[in-house]
Parts: structure tokens; C-alpha cells; sequence
């Protein structure tokens, strides 16, 4: 479980292809010594697995099926990413609940200044607009964000300058894909209802 409050701005070192598979060399600033091997990290919204570590990288498995329905397939050397440590009992919830469960690939439509801050217009693939709602809350590249407006099968956020820089949003650019979580209550509501 995470809460969408990226605390490091990862890079990818390497990429070993297997098959339909691959493991993600990523570099950190995290101190990996207090990180153990099995510990989840997002990266930019994906729940991964640690499963080998170093002084300043750690390495994630990726499966065919996780490639296909995430950006992860897109990256390669010098990637940069969102990393964000699950959470522990008693940590601070900033964000909101974010589980690393990639809902769909959505794109960037429009990024233009709104005050201080860069407004993004984000499409979403057909059938998720049921789970966007003005106000609440949504995860892109496992960044918790909350929403401006819905309008069809797209939807407006406000990156705050800070975000800009410390997240990868301060590089993205329309026609740029970036990871969706829609928010965990949504999904929930929305699967009881027909049942009802």
C-alpha cells in the first residue's frame, strides 16, 4: 500500500529482457540497507518486488502481462521514474490510498500554465470515466492527485511546482503515456453497484 507522495526520483540502469518478461535495474537515492529484499516499491505507480539490491539500485521482475497493461514495456536507459516505499503502520497517509495496481495506460492531451502551477489534461481509455470524479482522487505515474473537472473520457489536474520537480511531470509532454490508478474506493463502488 502506498499513498501517491513520490520520495525519489529513480533512473533506469539497465534492462534485461527474458522472453516475454523483463528485470528493471533501477537506481535510487534510498538508503537500500534499510530496505529488504521481497519489499515493494512503486515505480510510477507500479507495485514491484524488490529481488536483488546493491549500494545505490535495486532490481524489480516485470511480467509480459504487467509490460502489457503499464507503460514499464516504454522504458529504457536513463528512464526516469516515481519511486515511493509502501507504507508501515503508523506512517503519515499525505496522499490517499494508493495500492500499485495499474488500472490502464492513460495520455497526456494538453499541459499549459494555470498560474503558477502546469495544468494537465489526461485521456483516459473508454470505460473509466465512471471512476473519475471532480474532487477526488486519482494516481497517475503513482502520483496522488486530486481531480479538476471531468469531461468525457478526459479529465484535469493542477501539478504544483513542487510536484514539477520532484516527480516526473516536470518533464512530460503531450502524447506522453503515463500510469492510471483509479481511486481504490471508486473501483470498489463501482463493482458492488450492478450487483445490487
Amino acid at each position: 500500500m502506498f499513498t501517491g507522495l513520490v520520495t525519489d526520483l529513480g533512473r533506469i540502469q539497465r534492462v534485461d529482457r527474458k522472453d516475454d518478461d523483463v528485470r528493471l535495474v533501477i537506481e535510487t537515492a534510498y538508503d537500500l540497507n534499510s530496505i529488504e529484499m521481497g519489499a515493494s516499491i512503486a515505480c510510477s505507480g507500479a507495485c514491484l518486488t524488490v529481488v536483488e539490491k546493491g549500494e545505490s539500485w535495486f532490481a524489480a521482475d516485470v511480467s509480459g502481462e504487467t509490460l502489457s497493461k503499464t507503460t514499464l514495456g516504454d522504458w529504457g536507459e536513463s528512464t526516469r521514474i516515481n519511486l515511493e516505499q509502501s507504507l508501515c503502520l503508523g506512517d503519515s497517509l499525505g496522499g490517499h490510498l494508493v495500492t500499485g495496481h495499474v488500472d490502464a495506460v492513460a495520455t497526456v492531451a494538453e499541459v499549459r500554465p494555470d498560474g503558477e502551477s502546469l495544468r494537465f489534461v489526461v485521456t483516459i481509455p473508454k470505460g473509466f470515466a465512471g471512476y473519475i470524479a471532480p474532487k477526488g482522487s486519482v494516481a497517475l505515474d503513482g502520483v496522488s492527485l486530486t481531480v479538476n473537472e471531468v469531461e468525457d473520457a478526459r479529465f484535469g489536474v493542477n501539478i504544483i511546482p513542487h510536484t514539477a520537480e520532484k516527480t516526473t511531470f516536470g518533464t512530460l509532454a503531450p502524447g506522453d503515456r503515463v500510469n492510471l490508478e483509479v481511486d481504490l474506493i471508486a473501483r470498489y463502488v463501482a463493482r458492488l453497484l450492478p450487483q445490487r
